[in-house]
């Protein structure tokens, strides 16, 4: 062997020496952080730290998880389904006796940040929860230097909620999103907030509100229950109150369907006696069931009830039919025909005169039916080519007199007996005309009869159906007030 070959294996073996006194891998890039004072804090932090151990010394002692909530945004509420969305922002502390370090000894840094999934982190659920929603992974915790851990996260929330929906639009939703501990009893994992329930009510700073949803407040309530009587849960329930914006249903909704109960209420101005209202009210029910057809997949539905509004439409669509009932009646009693009766008279009593004193209808029209002596005589004139006094008296109800009229025709001359035929058939032909025209006036005082107390009994109906919609109108703002107050 040479000089040469020695030498170098000298350096090798010295070379492995130092590698081996200095603790050093050969390929080894530690260098680099020889001063990185971050680097120090972590490998001393994890240095035989276990992660699947509650980070206690003493374990008869509880870890006091503290936790909090701010709402962000509303972004869903399904009615159908019985599910809230919601955006949050999800804070939660607690003390790790293993994570503890001097500042003094690295450099003065009190905290930093460490991977979520390198140490002990709370199983805190919600029970709400039914679906995993699109949330930012946060890899990462701050870790203080006396032990505190906070881990600040934002959620979304999709969760199960039971909506009331028979205010809607003026409805108010009161959510809750219950936090514990899903093992871990009060003797391992306590909860409790880290602000004041009333810092938590009134905090609305981070919430976006120019959605649909406004947020009210939110309530916390911390609560201890037991499944066995043995062992016992901690739990904190967060009530999310939020209430509903209006403005857009009232004009899409409510105010259409007033402006068609207001045309309806128009519509008993025109002519009872006429068939326009009858074609007016028809037009006003169909518009009114397209619209019915247009706003149904805007209410909400659900299977345990239906909404006051839903009720509203219905009602409404019901008045009109009412009213399209009414007006048809009203249009058969008035309308004109030959085989028509006389007006009762106790028809005429209730209608005539007790229904025109309690309505105050004061109108002359009604005046010759009010009075018992209203059998006034039709006719007052001559007969066809009579110069004399006739023999017949005429009056609405019968035809008093004698087919032989014919006896004082003419200037006083007597027709005798044996008159000629040509003659008997012209006073028969006239004798059937004064019948016939008797008759047609007869009838067209009935009709009148009947038209007039088709008129009130026209009023009375529209008073009583004005009446009606007045009543359910007041009734439904005065609970739609309320709700939007309250």
């Amino acid at each position: 062997m040479n000089v040469s070959a020695l030498w170098t294996a000298l350096c090798v073996c010295m070379c492995g020496a130092a590698t081996a006194c200095s603790g050093k891998k050969p390929g080894n890039n530690s260098g680099r952080f020889v001063n990185a004072t971050l680097v120090r804090i972590n490998e001393y932090l994890s240095a035989g730290y276990k992660k699947g151990v509650r980070p206690v010394r003493d374990w008869r002692q509880s870890t006091t998880v503290a936790i909090d909530l701010m709402v962000y945004a509303i972004l869903n509420v399904d009615e159908k389904n019985q599910v809230l969305t919601t955006y949050v922002w999800y804070r939660q502390q607690w003390t790790d006796e293993f994570l503890v370090w001097n500042p003094e000894e690295f450099d003065d840094v009190k905290q930093i940040s460490i991977p979520t999934a390198n140490v002990w982190v709370p199983d805190i659920l919600i029970n709400e929860f039914v679906d995993v929603g699109k949330s930012p992974d946060i890899p990462y915790v701050y870790v203080g230097n006396d032990g505190l851990v906070r881990n600040y996260k934002p959620i979304q929330v999709v969760t199960a909620c039971s909506l009331n929906i028979y205010n809607f639009p003026f409805d108010v939703q009161n959510c809750s999103l219950t936090f514990q501990s899903w093992l871990h009893t009060t003797k391992d994992i306590n909860i409790t907030l880290i602000r004041t329930p009333e810092e938590v009510k009134e905090d609305k700073n981070v919430f976006m509100n120019q959605g649909e949803w406004e947020l009210l407040h939110v309530l916390s309530k911390y609560k201890q229950f037991s499944v066995d009587s043995n062992e016992y849960y901690a739990e904190m329930k967060f009530h999310v109150v939020i209430r509903r914006r209006p403005l857009f249903y009232t004009v899409n909704l409510l105010l259409p369907s007033i402006f068609l109960m207001v045309m309806d209420i128009v519509g008993f101005y025109l002519p009872p006696d006429s068939g326009e209202r009858v074609s007016f009210k028809i037009t006003l029910l169909l518009g009114y069931s397209v619209f019915l057809i247009i706003v149904s997949d805007t209410l909400p539905a659900t299977a345990i009830g239906t909404p006051l509004i839903g009720v509203y439409f219905v009602v409404c669509m019901a008045l009109l039919v009412i009213s399209l009932t009414e007006t048809v009646l009203i249009v058969r009693l008035v309308h004109k025909q030959d085989l028509q009766s006389h007006v009762p008279q106790w028809v005429k009593h209730l209608v005539l005169e007790k229904a025109t004193i309690l309505l105050c209808i004061r109108n002359k029209k009604f005046c010759p039916l009010l009075s018992q002596g209203s059998d006034l005589p039709l006719y007052k004139e001559n007969n066809m080519n009579t110069g004399g006094s006739s023999a017949v008296r005429c009056n609405h109800h019968s035809c008093e007199g004698s087919r032989d009229t014919g006896r004082n025709l003419g200037l006083g001359m007597t027709v005798r007996d044996t008159s000629p035929p040509v003659m008997d058939s012209i006073l028969h032909e006239i004798t059937s005309i004064r019948q016939f025209i008797e008759k047609k006036d007869e009838s067209r005082e009935i009709a009148k009869e009947w038209l007039q107390v088709g008129y009130v009994l026209d009023v009375l109906l529209f008073r009583v159906y004005l009446l009606t919609v007045l009543a359910y109108t007041i009734t439904l703002g005065t609970l739609w007030s309320v709700w939007q107050i309250a």
